[in-house]
């Protein structure tokens, strides 16, 4: 799994997608799978977003103190070029990342469509899950 996929929110009212579209970019970079059939089979997690291409993206537990995340909605907008060009460099196996070179051309960059998602689910992150359910004084903290 290597490049960039759209992603549906399953849960739109759920406050980590506030101000999100109902559909969002994200990089992959993976040699993993996490089936969405064993999330549902685990009554404590939700499954909140996921791709038809990359499949599950986010799930989480515990009333929101614990997500999960395949993708990697941080990296900078040069990080799988620096991959792929890597493994290029060292003769490996590698296609070029799906989604992400401007016409499918490296020497046109990247197309960077998940930059703002991304700063929205940190900052919804930090704003809903910590910040607004961490308690000021440490010694009331669970």
């Amino acid at each position: 799994m290597f490049g960039i996929f759209e992603h549906r929110v399953l849960e739109p009212f759920h406050s980590i997608f506030r101000g999100f579209d109902d559909c969002f970019y994200v990089p992959h970079s993976r040699h993993t799978e996490v089936r969405r059939e064993d999330i549902l089979k685990v009554p404590e997690l939700t499954l909140l977003s996921e791709s038809e291409d990359a499949g599950v993206y986010m799930a989480m537990a515990r009333g929101g103190r614990e997500f999960f995340v395949t993708g990697h909605s941080e990296y900078s907008p040069l990080t799988l070029d620096t991959e792929y060009r890597r493994d290029l460099d060292k003769g490996l196996p590698i296609e070029m990342p799906r989604n992400y070179y401007i016409d499918n051309d490296p020497e046109k960059g990247p197309l960077v469509r998940w930059r703002a998602h991304a700063n929205l689910l940190f900052s919804n992150w930090l704003n809903y899950f910590v910040y607004q359910e961490t308690p000021y004084n440490i010694n009331d903290i669970q």
